[in-house]
């Protein structure tokens, strides 16, 4: 894998200058890097200052929602009577998307650094870290970081001599998809089990044990300490022309193409350029052919949709897709797009957590309709019922697990009928046995 630093001019290096740098892993090193000066900065600050700030900015979350993370901040109570916590989304089971776990893996502090600054901001002692249980590489790195900011005198009682307690703790998943939803998240953590909670009552009146809680994703508060450091005049700079849209963006390329990795550009960038220019296009005698910007759960793009799309929200927005958690797969034109379509939905029936009846039923139903198709039993009427089906798992949830399956679908038979049509017409060779 390449790596920001040493590769193409356009990328934007803020997030990723020290991926590949064994060297920032460490408190030495992050410190030789001017490491833990945001948060020495921060301590000094009003705590509306630092969310002023981050307001300021535009960030907004980038696990795949898109809010702004200095509104969700402003939700706390600004008059504790209890505990306040803070969940780092290190989750990161999205198909497609694998950004995060390079955050862990080289630059820890960074992420405790960002996580520290949010803790003092929000009021919060207390941080844990919910990291995907697979990901044992970054955990281990991940907690060796811990422990030296403790040692160190970043964390604790006194963290960095300023008066404040700020504690923090890695919490390790057990491998469900479902945990990464925030609720999930934090039943996991009381050691429940991960289903999503009905909101009302939301995170900040009513989170982790009952208390005003927060929940950001790796990168969105690791970006937190570049903007303390630099500004949010800075950190509004990097976007193409749309203020809504602003900083950069880690960006995972998996799929067809000659070079696939972690990238890192300003918000706006065009897709196209980053397929044909930074990714260095398709593998030989191959076309584009369709794109999935924003990991597993967002719509299909077809190619033309593709190299028209800009790679931010308004901009993903406008070619009705979305941005997400920036888990880019890229198909080119040998790829089977009912076959492809057919395993995110199998993903998304194995990960369910079966509690809403919709989601349940809807999501196996879906995948056993498909595997139908490819297996060349299917009919022309099992078409709409697939597009009933996602019609009627949309928005009728607790968490958009269920329109995270039908996405892909209303997309593919939207974009690609042809090929179900081929399969169910005996025009194509099955591919599955019957189910």
């Amino acid at each position: 894998m390449g790596y920001p630093h040493e590769s193409h001019p356009k990328e934007s290096v803020v997030l990723s200058e020290y991926f590949g740098d064994a060297e920032a892993r460490t408190y030495d090193g992050w410190i030789k890097r001017g490491g833990y000066k945001a948060l020495e900065k921060a301590l000094a600050m009003d705590r509306e200052t630092i969310i002023d700030e981050v307001k300021e900015s535009g960030l907004r979350g980038r696990g795949g929602a898109g809010f702004p993370a200095g509104v969700k901040w402003n939700f706390m109570p600004k008059e504790p009577t209890g505990p306040h916590y803070l969940c780092c989304n290190a989750d990161e089971s999205e198909p497609g998307t694998f950004k995060d776990r390079e955050i862990l893996r080289w630059t820890p502090h960074a992420l405790i650094e960002g996580c520290a600054i949010t803790q003092y901001a929000i009021q919060a002692e207390v941080c844990y870290i919910y990291i995907r249980g697979e990901f044992t590489e970054a955990i281990g790195i991940m907690e060796r970081a811990l422990a030296e900011a403790y040692d160190k005198g970043v964390l604790g009682g006194n963290a960095m001599g300023s008066g404040k307690r700020i504690d923090m703790y890695v919490h390790r998943g057990a491998g469900a998809y479902i945990c990464g939803e925030e609720t999930a998240l934090m039943n996991s953590i009381e050691g429940k089990r991960g289903n999503p909670r009905i909101k009302p009552p939301f995170p900040a009146a009513r989170g982790l044990f009952g208390m005003p809680t927060t929940i950001n994703n790796v990168e969105t508060l690791t970006s937190v300490l570049h903007i303390i450091n630099r500004g949010s005049g800075w950190y509004k700079s990097l976007s193409l022309n749309n203020p809504r849209s602003t900083g950069t963006k880690l960006l995972s390329v998996c799929g067809q193409v000659k070079k696939p990795g972690n990238y890192e550009v300003v918000m706006g960038f065009p897709l196209q350029d980053l397929i044909y220019d930074l990714c260095g296009g398709m593998n030989d005698g191959r076309t584009l052919k369709a794109c999935i910007p924003g990991g597993s759960s967002v719509p299909i793009l077809n190619r033309e949709e593709t190299e028209a799309c800009l790679l931010d929200y308004e901009g993903c927005q406008e070619v009705g897709t979305m941005l997400g958690s920036g888990g880019v797969i890229v198909f080119d034109d040998s790829a089977d797009m009912v076959y492809q379509i057919m395993r995110l939905a199998h993903f998304y029936a194995h990960e369910s957590c079966a509690q809403c009846t919709q989601c349940r039923e809807g999501t196996g139903w879906t995948t056993r309709i498909l595997r139908r198709i490819l297996a060349g039993e299917g009919e022309m009427s099992d078409l709409d019922l697939l597009l009933d089906l996602a019609d009627h798992m949309t928005g009728r949830t607790i968490c958009p697990l269920a329109d995270s399956c039908a996405a892909p679908v209303i997309s593919g038979i939207t974009k690609f009928r042809g090929e179900f049509e081929a399969y169910i017409k005996g025009e194509k060779p099955a591919t599955l046995a019957a189910v």
